[in-house]
């Protein structure tokens, strides 16, 4: 939240129609928004009491601060009444996340985090009694999928059919765990169609990696016991685990059964050397998460760090936008905010900063969930925190030397092309390359580099239509007339900008064309690079072609300004090539959906279905096959395969 100063006189270089409209704000919670002259959005914020927090933005001196800064652009004000600052607190996040205001500081929305998920309900209390005694059930007639639950990696929302245990810092922590189930308690991982057509076990039985319940190597209740077991280690009774294997296994040694008891010896055994490996004695605690906040550089880092059923899966840097020199504490708190409001919060915080206890009291109204956030930890959790600040410092050290290289290429392009830029960070790469699989659903793909990185929220994929198939030249001059022509308007409304430059993926003949198309637009020919292989198509033997006549130029194999452009360049082709496979994805997997094929309705569907046995027989059937259907004409047979292959 922003820092005030002492008390001055009330700000004269608003509007007044702004200074009476915070003069009539109400006591009540709720969350206000600042808008500039041009009527981009500012600032988020949120209130205990609207009237209060606002006015001391306007009544308190903040000059020579980012808020004084801030303050100083305002030109208009929203504000929006709630029923509590809990409620606040979500509006407010789910505004800065959604809108992107220019003084809050934000944290990206990266992809959803990974679980680990244990499919079907818990065991029933039978099923429970009967294992802790060591009945085993009676003979298995069928192994069916829903009597074995597997174990798997999963990232999306959760539901209450299955288990989910999580979330996990990274894929990579998700994996290790499934590899230590399947080690120590041999769950399965087949998907359910495998599981049900198997007649013998799989390569994972013969590796002691699964207990083969496909193949019956196993019974239900016993494979139950071991899930249940699983459940357990994932929540950290590990000590419980041990003691209750320890007491089966000698319980069968009693009754002479030494097959099944060396089973539970060697899974205690498996189960010891696991724990071997953990780096960290974690005492009692159970879900942990370790906060460390970074500033150097005119950069933060937010170090995340989490324990999960007593065992420590990994660390995830975070880096936020809208710094502006904002301090540690600030920065952590406003991830606490944004980053719990979507994610589970544990019971125990550990954190590097002394954040406002109102944060966590907001926090635990808006969860449902006792936190409990500790600063200055002893013993393991100071451990952890120590670790925790380590990582912080080398991932924020690594993101600014990876932006002083950036830098560095992005200066030595400029420098190399001559090109007028005051401001490297404003420096705006436009890349385009073709792609198609033997001519057919040719594909155009743009990629765009800003601010010293490339911006993959402003890529853009083009389908080409109506050209010869294979012909790139008349492929490039349609995705770039396309492209240009809205920019242009766009730009002209102030809604857009025009690229610095424009990289296009080959030599004269794709210069040609887009030089074709950048003249009838009346762009500048100046803004136009090609990129051309150089001999044997060797990496570092690009030369560049200019569209207004200056003679072709070789910048060295070593130049940090050819290390940029053959970034940017296979970027684009990486672009356009996971967008063709995507394609040809669909058509494998039915994506291509016969009913959008003129002329077929869903009488000739079913035939088509039924005679070739599904879409993939339709898709790998020739023309002369499929004009045997009936219904299906010599015509429709050719177009049914275009639109499938």
């Amino acid at each position: 939240m922003p820092q005030t100063d002492s008390p001055e006189t009330a700000s004269t270089t608003h509007p007044t129609e702004l200074l009476e409209q915070v003069a009539a704000l109400p006591l009540l919670p709720g969350v206000y928004r600042y808008f500039d002259a041009q009527n981009a959005l500012l600032y988020v914020g949120k209130a205990k009491s609207l009237k209060k927090r606002v006015s001391s933005y306007f009544q308190k001196n903040h000059d020579g601060t980012r808020i004084g800064h801030m303050v100083s652009k305002i030109s208009r004000m929203e504000t929006t009444v709630v029923r509590s600052e809990a409620e606040a607190l979500l509006l407010e996040n789910n505004l800065i996340k959604t809108q992107n205001p220019r003084f809050n500081i934000l944290f990206r929305d990266d992809k959803s985090y990974p679980y680990l998920k244990l499919t079907g309900q818990a065991i029933s209390k039978e099923k429970q009694q009967l294992a802790r005694t060591n009945v085993a059930s009676p003979a298995i007639k069928s192994a069916a999928p829903q009597d074995f639950p597997r174990v798997v990696y999963y990232r999306g929302a959760v539901d209450k059919r299955h288990r989910f245990f999580g979330p996990y810092p990274s894929a990579w922590a998700v994996k290790e765990s499934i590899q230590l189930l399947q080690k120590v308690f041999k769950l399965r991982t087949c998907e359910d169609t495998v599981f049900a057509n198997r007649t013998r076990p799989c390569l994972l039985y013969q590796i002691k990696r699964c207990s083969a319940p496909c193949v019956k190597h196993i019974d239900d209740i016993s494979y139950a016991q071991d899930v249940r077991n699983a459940e357990r280690f994932l929540r950290g009774e590990t000590q419980a685990i041990l003691d209750e294997l320890q007491s089966s296994m000698m319980a069968h040694a009693e009754k002479l059964e030494f097959e099944q008891a060396a089973e539970l010896r060697n899974q205690i055994s498996a189960l010891s050397r696991v724990l071997h490996t953990q780096a960290m004695d974690t005492a009692e605690d159970k879900d942990v998460d370790i906060l460390v906040a970074r500033v150097n550089g005119g950069k933060a880092c937010v170090n995340l760090a989490m324990v999960r059923g007593g065992r420590h899966l990994g660390d995830r840097p975070y880096f936020p936008a809208n710094v502006h020199e904002a301090p540690a504490l600030e920065i952590l708190e406003a991830f606490i905010a944004q980053h719990y409001i979507d994610v589970p919060a544990p019971p125990v915080l550990i954190l590097s900063e002394k954040v406002d206890s109102e944060l966590i009291d907001l926090l635990i109204e808006q969860t449902g969930i006792k936190i409990t956030a500790l600063h200055q930890p002893r013993e393991q959790r100071k451990a952890w925190l120590e670790m925790a600040q380590k990582n912080a410092d080398i991932q924020l050290a690594r993101l600014l030397a990876e932006e002083g290289s950036q830098q560095a290429r992005t200066r030595a392009l400029v420098d190399a092309l001559d090109l007028a830029m005051e401001d490297l960070a404003l420096l705006r790469i436009e890349c385009f390359d073709i792609s198609h699989t033997s001519g057919e659903a040719t594909q155009a793909s743009c990629v765009v580099f800003e601010g010293h990185k490339m911006k993959s929220a402003d890529y853009r994929r083009y389908n080409i239509e109506g050209i010869t198939g294979g012909d790139d030249y008349a492929a490039m001059k349609q995705v770039l007339t396309r492209r240009y022509s809205k920019l242009i308007e766009a730009a002209r409304n102030n809604e857009a900008k025009l690229p610095d430059l424009v990289l296009i993926d080959g030599g004269k003949g794709q210069i040609s064309s887009a030089k074709e198309v950048f003249e009838t637009l009346g762009l500048d020919l100046g803004l136009l690079v090609g990129v051309e292989k150089g001999e044997g198509r060797k990496v570092g033997l690009e030369e560049l072609v200019f569209a207004d006549g200056r003679e072709k130029v070789y910048l060295g194999k070593d130049s940090a300004a050819l290390m940029l452009i053959a970034q940017i360049r296979d970027e684009a082709h990486r672009f356009a090539i996971t967008g063709m496979r995507a394609q040809r994805a669909k058509v494998r997997t039915g994506g291509s959906k016969l009913e959008d094929i003129a002329g077929i309705g869903a009488k000739r569907r079913a035939k088509l279905l039924q005679r070739f046995g599904g879409i993939r027989g339709v898709a790998s059937a020739s023309v002369e096959d499929l004009s045997t259907v009936d219904g299906i004409s010599k015509d429709l047979a050719q177009e049914i395969y275009r639109a499938l292959h």
